[in-house]
């Protein structure tokens, strides 16, 4: 392989710079505004320290994260919306990928497009079934509602990706398992299901996300100010007139938090065993 001449190791490593100033400015941006007390209204000027360092924006958040309710409440409803979500998706999607993966049945085809289909529309254009649905089911303004709609937006897309894991899957692992006297159940438990634990750990991770920070279907969904999940509030600082900004980055950062300890419990799988392809771990 060639070596990269000297001007060329500097014009790589100038864009690797430039890259990382594109997403490191916003970023400290963000934490200068939730430390500056004096920021009270548009930042104006870009400062690399806070004016007043203060924690008051934080201590604000922590009571009132908005609509009347306080940051832990907030984030109690969207972890109920965004992990039961992502449970159900990845639970009910793991068994429905290793139907597709592993067995022909009538219809297989039509229902891997159907699924496709899922995906590629946009989540707007099942707003009025999914409505009418839930309100037939009387859960329409509860958390629960929430969830089955998050599942319905994640299923398709963690049904597809696990698909993919299931077929890359050796059938020799299964049948080996099968003369030890495992069972169907037993082998897709034992066998199956390890190999693919990265695809099966992306597709957690993003119907969590999917959850976490969708709030458009919330607004529609969500009729009481004590199930406002924290994008909810999010969207309602930013809608609000007169909103101070050290607020929002405060609450920008503390909602930050549990996406960045979710993704450190996964990171073994999404990381070292996809794409190092180190199968099961």
């Amino acid at each position: 392989m060639r070596e990269a001449k000297r001007w060329e190791q500097v014009l790589y490593q100038v864009g690797f710079l430039c890259l990382g100033l594109v997403v490191l400015v916003p970023l400290w941006m963000l934490v200068q505004m939730a430390f500056d007390q004096s920021l009270m209204g548009w930042p104006l000027h870009f400062r690399i320290v806070p004016k007043v360092f203060s924690l008051e924006a934080f201590a604000h958040i922590w009571r009132q994260a908005g609509q009347s309710v306080s940051f832990l409440d907030a984030l109690r409803n969207s972890l109920i919306v965004s992990g039961g979500s992502a449970l159900l998706a990845v639970g009910l999607g793991a068994s429905m990928a290793y139907a597709f993966a592993r067995y022909r049945f009538s219809g297989r085809r039509i229902g891997m497009y159907g699924l496709l289909l899922g995906v590629l529309l946009p989540p707007v254009a099942l707003m009025t079934p999914l409505y009418v649905l839930l309100t037939i089911l009387q859960i329409r303004t509860s958390l629960l509602g929430l969830v089955v709609v998050y599942t319905s937006f994640s299923m398709p897309f963690c049904v597809w990706n696990m698909r993919a894991a299931f077929q890359t899957t050796p059938r020799e692992l299964e049948e080996a398992a099968f003369i030890d006297g495992a069972g169907q159940f037993m082998a897709f438990l034992r066998v199956a299901l390890p190999v693919a634990m990265p695809s099966i750990a992306v597709a957690g991770l993003m119907a969590f996300l999917t959850g976490y920070t969708e709030f458009v279907m919330a607004w529609l969904f969500i009729d009481s100010s004590s199930q406002v999940t924290l994008a909810m509030a999010l969207t309602g600082m930013i809608g609000s007139g007169g909103t101070s900004w050290n607020l929002l980055a405060a609450l920008a950062l503390l909602m930050s938090l549990p996406v960045v300890i979710v993704f450190l419990l996964l990171q073994r799988y999404i990381l070292n065993n996809l794409l190092l392809g180190s199968p099961g771990g």
